[in-house]
C-alpha cells in the first residue's frame, strides 16, 4: 500500500479557470471544492469532537445498529472529510483503528490532523470511492457521512465497500439527503442566504456583513456545491442499490423533517454573516433549537409523517458471512 506521503497536496485556492473546468468535471469539482473548503469546514458546520458531536455520531450508529457487538477493531470511513463521523465514532467505542479516505487531498490532512490531536490510531489515504485502495477482505466496518450523493457510480461504490469489508462486515452511512428533504432544504438556504446578504448591505447593519471578497469565494464555492452534490435518495432507492451490490440484511432510518426546517436557515446565517458576531447565545439557541425539533421529529412527526419527507436517510448493510 503506498505511503501517503506520496498522495498529492491539497489546492485550497482555485482559481476561475479550475473552477470553469470543473462544471464539466465533477470528480475536479468534488477536489476543488472540498479542498477549498477542507481548514474552515469544522466551524462552517460547527463540529466537534467532543460529548456534543460524539453522541450525533453514536446516535446515527444506532438507528440501524443498535444492537451490534462493540467494538469493531479496523473501521474505514469513505469521503472522510475533517473525520467527523469516523473520529466521533471512534471516541463512542464503536471501533478501535480507523482509517480514511477521501477524493480530497486537503479533507484527509485535516482529518489526520485532527484524529492525531485526539491520539487515536488512524491512517489517510487520497482515494476514489469507486476504487477502494485496500485489499479485500480488510475492514470490519464502513462507515460514511453525506458521502453516497456526492459519488457518480453509488452502486459501484458499494460494491467496493463490500469487497473491502471482511466476510460479515457491516456498512453505515448516514446523512445522505432525501429527495423532498433537498428540495426544501436548498430553498430555505437560497432564501435565507439572499434575506441576509441584502439585509446587511443597510447602513446599521453592514457590520453583520462579511467582507465583499469571503462572499464571493462563498459563491463560487457554492457554485461548485451545485456540481458535486449530485445524488438525492428515496429510501428505497438506497436499498435498492445496496442489495444489487450484493449486501444483505439491508435497510434504512430517516431523520430530520422540523429539525431540518430550522438547521438550514441557520447554518446558511453562520455562513453569511462575521463568525465573531455570533456568541455562546446563538451557539445554545442553534443547537437547543435542533435538539427540541429533533425530539419532535422523534416522538411525534415520526408517527404521521411519511418516511421519504425527512431530510437524512441512513443505510446499513452487511456482507454475505
Amino acid at each position: 500500500m503506498t505511503s501517503p506521503t506520496s498522495d498529492p497536496a491539497p489546492n485550497p485556492h482555485a482559481t476561475a479557470d479550475e473552477v470553469e473546468a470543473a462544471l464539466a468535471d465533477t470528480k475536479l469539482a468534488q477536489v476543488l471544492y472540498h479542498d477549498w473548503e477542507a481548514e474552515t469546514y469544522d466551524d462552517k458546520w460547527s463540529i466537534s469532537y467532543d460529548e456534543r458531536c460524539i453522541d450525533y455520531a453514536r446516535g446515527r450508529f444506532d438507528a440501524v445498529a443498535a444492537d451490534e457487538p462493540l467494538p469493531y477493531g479496523h473501521a474505514l470511513e469513505l469521503g472522510c472529510g475533517t473525520g467527523f463521523f469516523l473520529l466521533n465514532l471512534m471516541q463512542g467505542g464503536i471501533a478501535t483503528k480507523g482509517s480514511v479516505t477521501d477524493l480530497s487531498p486537503g479533507m484527509v490532512k485535516v482529518a489526520l490532523r485532527n484524529a492525531a490531536n485526539l491520539g487515536l490510531d488512524v491512517d489517510g489515504r487520497v482515494a476514489d470511492a469507486e476504487t477502494i485502495p485496500y485489499d479485500d477482505n480488510t475492514f470490519d466496518l464502513v462507515v460514511g457521512h453525506a458521502v453516497l450523493h456526492h459519488i457518480p457510480d453509488v452502486e459501484k461504490s458499494l460494491r467496493e465497500v463490500l469487497r473491502v469489508l471482511k466476510p460479515g462486515g457491516r456498512f453505515i452511512f448516514a446523512g445522505e439527503p432525501s429527495t423532498i428533504g433537498d428540495f426544501y432544504a436548498r430553498w430555505l438556504s437560497r432564501a435565507t442566504w439572499a434575506a441576509t446578504t441584502k439585509v446587511t448591505k443597510l447602513g446599521p447593519l453592514q457590520g453583520w456583513r462579511r467582507p465583499q471578497a469571503e462572499l464571493d469565494e462563498s459563491s463560487r464555492a457554492a457554485a461548485l456545491e451545485a456540481v458535486v452534490d449530485i445524488h438525492t435518495f428515496d429510501p428505497s432507492d438506497l436499498e435498492r442499490m445496496s442489495t444489487s451490490a450484493g449486501a444483505v440484511n439491508v435497510k434504512t432510518a430517516t431523520e430530520e423533517f422540523a429539525a431540518a426546517m430550522l438547521g438550514w436557515p441557520v447554518r446558511t446565517f453562520e455562513a453569511a454573516v462575521p463568525p465573531e458576531k455570533l456568541g455562546w447565545g446563538w451557539a445554545r439557541f442553534a443547537f437547543g433549537g435542533w435538539k427540541r425539533l429533533t425530539w419532535v421529529d422523534e416522538n411525534i412527526l415520526r408517527k404521521v409523517v411519511p418516511p421519504k419527507f425527512f431530510y437524512n436517510v441512513i443505510i446499513t448493510g452487511t456482507k454475505p458471512e
